[in-house]
């Protein structure tokens, strides 16, 4: 594993914590010679999860649709800025560029990238590993909601085992490396037309 896409908030959040520990996750990456890949922007946590992987003297990649860059601030100090047309084609770029996935706290944008790499991994379109970095117990009720799904039925057991979860970036990040895939409910071809 030599990139990681990190999922983050173009805001900082209302603890402390959320900015501390995207500060210490980008350090970790950095020290580690791991290449973040994410959404390219200079505010929040992605600003602050970039800054910390630069100044630990990493690789940043930062994929950015053309028109958000009126909404988000361009961060003019990555490693490499890659323009892209939709905020489709920004996804598939990262994950293009990424071998494994983990989410810091964020919104919507941040859920909806997420689970979108989590629903590829169930269906196996990828078998990367994917994982949350659970500042202040954040992704607790996402988690429960995952484990509610299960025992209501429309999500197989099996679904549980693709989140990796934990509070300290360097325990996550192992939990990443040592990832086995089980494979997914369905194999794609995606070269196929």
């Amino acid at each position: 594993m030599k990139s990681i896409c990190v999922f983050a908030g173009s805001s900082f959040g209302k603890h402390p914590e959320y900015d501390l520990y995207a500060k210490k996750l980008g350090k970790e990456l950095g020290n580690n010679g791991y290449t973040l890949v994410y959404g390219g922007s200079n505010t929040g946590l992605m600003g602050s999860l970039a800054n910390s992987v630069l100044e630990s003297g990493g690789e940043v990649i930062g994929v950015m649709p053309k028109g958000l860059f009126k909404g988000e601030i361009v961060h003019n100090k990555l490693t490499k800025l890659i323009e892209v047309e939709s905020m489709h084609e920004r996804k598939a770029k990262m994950s293009e560029l990424a071998d494994g996935y983990i989410a810091l706290p964020g919104g919507l944008g941040t859920f909806e990238e997420l689970f979108e790499v989590l629903c590829w991994a169930q269906i196996g379109i990828h078998d990367k590993p994917i994982g949350v970095l659970n500042v202040n117990g954040y992704y607790d009720p996402l988690l429960r909601l995952v484990e509610y799904s299960i025992e209501e039925q429309f999500s197989k057991a099996s679904n549980r085992d693709l989140i990796q979860s934990s509070a300290e970036p360097q325990a996550l990040l192992q939990m990443l490396k040592s990832y086995k895939p089980k494979g997914g409910d369905q194999k794609w071809n995606l070269t196929e037309k």
